[in-house]
């Protein structure tokens, strides 16, 4: 890959620093608007536990999903070369909210079954994807939709079947999580996801290029000296670890792998060593966004977060299927 020439420097600096002016009021208006507003200037005894114990934890959490499924997302569209390669959408998520439901289930004293059978579900439902979708003429659009559908419906079967050995306290609880739910936070959570979307992040950044070259077709990408097997599972490893860890820690947030990357190549480009940084800082100004209009819109009731990101990602989905 060429190296990016001095005004395009500027310009990606730029955009970087204009992401993080507004992750820094995403921010301000998640921490101080919800049920309960609060000053800036004074805080209570009572509104000073609201924010620290409650809503800090909860916003800070909510920029680590979002970043988190945003790379995830960059990383497999770039991979499979589909702009549709979105973790909602191909089974992913459902992979992990089907570990996770196991470990609930049958692990519930165990305090890190959850992040590992999530992972390991998403990891699994990553490569059924993938196999199902391959052919002897390549990967289509048509191949991967049908492939997510198939697996998001089977394992959809299965979550069902097993909300059947829940009490209704449970199930209603659960109901509610899968759908996408932060208010659940905990500092073991939050510590955790940060430490995996940091270092997510880092390793598919250092993959930037090779998925640069993966981009124009993997045989051309091998002629130029690129490890494709080794590539491919470094990807799918890495967002398969960020889905789990995000959807153990905050359910089913959709289309947050779809809008922001496509969005953020809109914006700079297609080189991955540009869009991977960026899709997880706006992927974090997206979630947590969204989660503070699932808390206002009819408070002090909540809304699943899951349910506004569908709203916005339903619709670009339906567009970018009918443009591919």
């Amino acid at each position: 890959m060429k190296a990016r020439s001095p005004r395009l420097k500027v310009k990606s600096l730029r955009f970087g620093v204009v992401l993080l002016m507004f992750l820094g009021i995403a921010f301000g208006l998640a921490v101080f608007f919800g049920s309960e507003r609060l000053s800036f200037l004074e805080l209570t005894d009572a509104q000073a536990v609201i924010l620290f114990d409650i809503r800090l934890p909860r916003v800070l959490l909510g920029a680590c999903v979002g970043a988190s499924l945003a790379v995830a997302g960059a990383g497999l569209q770039s991979l499979l070369r589909n702009p549709l390669a979105e973790p909602y959408l191909l089974g992913v998520s459902n992979g992990a909210a089907l570990g996770t439901m196991l470990a609930f289930v049958f692990f519930a004293q165990i305090e890190f079954a959850r992040p590992v059978f999530a992972v390991l579900g998403a990891g699994l439902a990553t490569i059924a994807v993938y196999q199902m979708a391959r052919s002897r003429t390549g990967m289509n659009v048509e191949r991967l939709v049908l492939s997510g559908v198939i697996v998001t419906t089977f394992l959809s079967s299965l979550i069902v079947l097993l909300t059947s050995l829940l009490d209704a306290a449970k199930l209603r609880s659960f109901t509610f999580w899968l759908l996408g739910d932060l208010s659940q936070a905990t500092k073991s959570g939050f510590y955790l996801t940060f430490v995996c979307v940091i270092l997510g992040t880092i390793l598919l950044s250092s993959q930037a290029r090779a998925l640069n070259l993966m981009m124009i077709g993997e045989r051309d990408a091998f002629d130029f000296g690129v490890e494709v097997g080794k590539v491919r599972l470094i990807v799918f490893a890495t967002a398969s670890a960020l889905v789990g860890i995000s959807v153990a820690a905050s359910g089913s947030v959709g289309y947050v792998g779809l809008i922001v990357p496509h969005l953020i190549r809109l914006t700079v480009g297609s080189d991955n060593r540009l869009v991977i940084p960026f899709s997880a800082m706006a992927g974090a100004i997206f979630v947590v966004l969204a989660d503070t209009v699932a808390r206002v819109a009819i408070a002090p009731r909540e809304l699943p977060v899951g349910a506004i990101t569908a709203l916005i990602g339903a619709p670009m989905f339906i567009y970018l299927l009918r443009k591919n």
